[in-house]
């Protein structure tokens, strides 16, 4: 009997057609994912008018989705750790599939902020699983590499709102962008359910049946040579405990990176889900046309996302002190924004330019999310950090409708959001001085 590392087998490779496969999957679901809760944002226009909503109520609906989905990071995390990744994400696809195709059928304002708030609980189990699922199959030099690729699906799914809004809702309504992204999400849930692997290095530090580690190793590599009467270990990671305990996230150096990384994700979330719920409506206020606000708002998000890419080959190699690049750049573009130093005929390209280095800077935060936790408790150290930046997702929406209420410049509100990347700097800074003496 031959003891095999499955860690440093996984080290020693290069990403195969497996990985690539496995990753396009996972771009998919987020492509949906970011579609469905970043077009609430763009439609919002539509169902003010339909329902004679106000600004708060707006962000009651936007906060509804956010507060579901902090709700649902806790519980389908717990739940990939618990009975798997695939059969969670699964789940959570035909969750968010169903409830998105419902929201079309709302017809009042109670309906909407029910089925936000439910379509939520699906959506926040995603991200982290998919990331989770995606590291334990790829080498450590390539995690956050990764990562953010499968992002980058988010970022499309966010940045493709604003067209299909434009082009479906003034014809056929704000209930026809509902269908396209519940329909779409529901057929790539089929897809996840026919294709999607188990993570293997769950199924070894739970020490599972060895057949469903070979069968697995032999998609990963059809050459392998392993079978069922061979010992599996992960020589990187201890014997992982019978259950999980929140206390496991704050063991050891843990204790320190943790709470960094909630904070930097909590700030990061805040700009993020501001710009993202009331990026159109400012650019309204300021009296630029409906489509070229949601135009707008879609390109600083899709640019964010080239921006994290090119950031990540940075993150694996001299780690997080990387992050605090792009929160750096976004706190002069805001001040200059917000105390109206920007001539008018270049505004909006600062506004693309400062959704751009807000957007980068948040993949930053996200990719390290799930990196530093061992498999046995990476969705939960994953979900946990994404649902407890759902409280800045939650604040982000209220936070603006209040500002817009306030009677303060409008311009002002780009001012009020450099806090964030400042605490996001700060957070990423400490991060990679705790892991640096990790390392050392």
């Amino acid at each position: 009997m031959r003891t095999i590392d499955i860690s440093a087998l996984i080290d020693g490779r290069r990403l195969s057609a497996f990985n690539f496969r496995l990753i396009s999957l996972s771009w998919l679901i987020t492509a949906f994912d970011g579609f469905d809760m970043m077009m609430v944002g763009f439609t919002a226009p539509y169902m003010r008018d339909e329902f004679g909503l106000s600004k708060m109520m707006l962000g009651r609906v936007f906060s509804s989705g956010l507060v579901g989905m902090m709700i649902g990071g806790f519980c389908f995390s717990w739940l990939g750790d618990r009975i798997g990744r695939r059969p969670t994400i699964v789940i959570t696809a035909l969750g968010f599939g169903v409830l998105t195709t419902a929201t079309a059928f709302a017809g009042s304002y109670q309906a909407l902020l029910a089925l936000r708030f439910l379509d939520g609980l699906a959506l926040g189990g995603m991200l982290p699983l998919a990331w989770a699922l995606n590291i334990e199959f790829v080498p450590r030099r390539q995690r956050a590499s990764v990562v953010t690729t499968i992002m980058m699906g988010y970022s499309v799914g966010t940045a493709i709102a604003g067209p299909v809004t434009n082009a479906l809702a003034p014809h056929y309504g704000w209930q026809a962008v509902y269908l396209a992204g519940g329909i779409g999400t529901l057929l790539c849930a089929l897809a996840l359910w026919a294709a999607l692997p188990e993570s293997i290095r769950l199924l070894v530090v739970r020490q599972c049946d060895p057949a469903r580690i070979v069968a697995i190793l032999r998609r990963l590599d059809p050459a392998s040579d392993a079978t069922p009467v061979d010992r599996y270990v992960l020589s990187d990671e201890p014997p992982a405990e019978a259950r999980f305990s929140v206390a496991q996230l704050f063991r050891g150096d843990l204790r320190w990176i943790t709470p960094l990384l909630w904070l930097g994700y909590i700030a990061s979330s805040l700009a993020i889900y501001f710009s993202a719920s009331w990026g159109p409506s400012v650019l309204e206020e300021l009296h630029f046309p409906r489509s070229t606000s949601a135009l707008v708002s879609s390109l600083g998000g899709l640019l964010g996302a080239v921006a994290g890419l090119m950031l990540m080959r940075f993150t694996d190699r001299i780690g997080a002190i990387a992050v605090a690049w792009f929160p750096i750049l976004a706190i002069g573009i805001l001040l200059v924004q917000g105390f109206g130093l920007v001539p008018p005929t270049l505004f909006l390209a600062s506004v693309v330019l400062g959704g751009m280095v807000l957007g980068g800077a948040h993949f930053g935060i996200l990719s390290i999310a799930g990196i530093y936790y061992p498999s046995a408790i990476r969705a939960s150290g994953g979900g946990w950090a994404t649902s407890v930046a759902k409280i800045g997702g939650i604040l982000g929406p209220v936070a603006g409708a209040a500002v817009l209420a306030s009677g303060l410049p409008i311009l002002r509100s780009y001012a009020l959001l450099a806090v964030c990347p400042a605490i996001l700097c700060l957070c990423a800074i400490g991060i990679h001085n705790v892991v640096g003496a990790r390392k050392s």
